[in-house]
């Protein structure tokens, strides 16, 4: 047998252990879902930034470095300070508040911070989750299917179905636990590709200096952290399309969740400390993989995205290759699982419970959950395979859709005590459209990544609307 194969082989097994070994603790709803809020500091924090990479980390970011070069470090930057600024300003007080309002859900959270009777809020950001996260998880499988097309020569619809198997099967049995433990074990093999694959790939090419004198051969605009662009083009396209990333991390309800689940408030900090541990090494190590690569294959790969897999069988073992290569497919699980699982918490909890009055017993509960996620899955899995989209920009189009919908309403519902129901409905909605509307206008997308002006446009639709609607909290 391939000896990549054995090593991917060895992963995925290790992974549906985990989800049967979880299976014992599901005995409610609360288990399922947020694992009964009894995970540690370190486990939720890695389990909050394997979910927040995704297929695009190791492949979709790679790529994006692979086809622009060193400006692509404007995403890094502006992800290492999203991240930082949602673990200071939202996890203490978002785990808090949920843990008084017994909340397992981000609607559920909202509804009973605006004391909203009406459901309206619980309805709507319910709708926003359900849009985007199908897209969302459609990418992921796309990026399993990409990598064992790359690796194996699988027709990429076969490795879409395979990836999305595997993850289904672990997150039915084992629900959040079995997901926050497979995420602690993707997370540290992220890391470790991120950090070791550059190293070598570096070495193997002759040093940065012989990369430096390759990429100013190609082009010396690869080298410049302004993509050789100057004015609006600077401004708007690169640096706050860049850093501009970063914004999404306060609104995306598989991340906010992990704040939700954590023990205890108090660990809060520790956790602040080992997510941006890993963000300092991994991040930059991602996108060096693909700088790497431009300079050890040139400009030839049909795929960009495909840089890191086809480095990986370059540069090493191939039963070592398999398991650097399965790093790529724990981001794609890493969040495909947590997507699932929000999505699964907006049909069973918000739906079916809270909106249309429908009560479970404890064990129904659970089994109605896994029902929906398999269900959940087919319907992406059939998005993925007619996509058409690089993971890159399909991945940031949700990630848009849902940091600016949820993050300025999660923010400043945390932080300003004017904001009210009607605010926080003119920011979902306003976030949602925005997004939209921005991304299907070509003059619009060129300007500037959409989620920045679906960021500050919600932001502004919060504080207006609740300022205006004061006598009606």
């Amino acid at each position: 047998m391939n000896a990549i194969m054995v090593g991917l082989i060895f992963y995925v097994l290790a992974m549906i252990i985990i989800g049967f070994i979880s299976y014992r603790y599901m005995g409610s709803l609360d288990d399922f879902l947020l694992g009964g809020r009894r995970l540690g500091p370190t486990v939720i924090a890695f389990s909050e930034r394997a979910s927040g990479e995704s297929a695009w980390f190791l492949l979709g970011l790679p790529g994006f470095a692979y086809a622009t070069g060193m400006s692509a470090y404007w995403t890094v930057i502006g992800c290492a300070i999203g991240i930082f600024v949602s673990w200071v300003f939202i996890a203490t007080r978002l785990r808090k508040l949920t843990g008084e309002y017994r909340a397992l859900t981000i609607p559920d959270y909202l509804e009973e911070k605006f004391e909203d009777r009406s459901k309206v809020i619980r309805l709507i950001s319910t709708i926003i989750i359900l849009v985007f996260y199908v897209v969302y998880l459609g990418a992921q499988f796309i990026g399993a299917g990409k990598v064992l097309n790359a690796t194996f020569g699988l027709d990429q619809n076969i490795g879409m179905l395979i990836g999305a198997s595997v993850v289904v099967l672990y997150t039915m049995f084992g629900g959040f636990l079995a997901v926050a433990l497979t995420d602690l074990v993707q997370g540290i093999i992220m890391l470790a590709v991120a950090v070791i694959m550059p190293v070598i790939g570096i070495i193997a090419i002759g040093g940065f200096g012989e990369i430096v004198g390759r990429l100013l051969e190609m082009d010396p605009g690869l080298l410049s952290i302004t993509a050789g662009k100057h004015g609006r083009d600077l401004l708007l396209g690169v640096i706050l399309g860049g850093l501009g990333v970063g914004l999404g991390y306060m609104g995306q309800p598989h991340l906010l969740t992990r704040y939700m689940a954590i023990d205890k408030v108090e660990h809060v900090r520790k956790g602040v400390l080992v997510a941006m541990l890993w963000v300092l090494f991994a991040y930059w190590g991602a996108a060096l993989i693909g700088v790497v690569g431009l300079a050890y294959f040139g400009k030839g790969l049909p795929d960009s995205e495909a840089v890191m897999p086809m480095l990986a069988m370059e540069l090493f073992p191939p039963i070592v290759a398999g398991f650097i290569i399965a790093g790529a497919i724990a981001a794609m699980m890493s969040t495909a699982d947590s997507q699932l699982l929000v999505v699964t918490s907006a049909v069973v909890e918000d739906i079916y419970r809270k909106l249309m009055g429908k009560e479970l017993s404890r064990k129904n509960a659970v089994r109605f959950s896994r029902a929906v996620t398999l269900i959940v899955s087919i319907l992406a899995f059939i998005i993925a395979v007619y996509a058409k989209n690089l993971i890159y920009w399909l991945v940031l189009y949700a990630w848009s859709g849902l940091g600016a919908s949820f993050g300025p309403v999660i923010l400043l519902s945390l932080w300003w005590k004017r904001v009210n129901k009607w605010g926080a409905i003119a920011g979902l909605i306003t976030g949602t459209l925005t997004t939209i509307i921005w991304y299907n206008v070509p003059i619009l997308k060129g300007l500037v990544y959409e989620l920045v002006p679906a960021f500050i446009f919600s932001t502004i639709a919060v504080v207006v609307v609740s300022l205006l609607t004061q006598k009606e909290r």
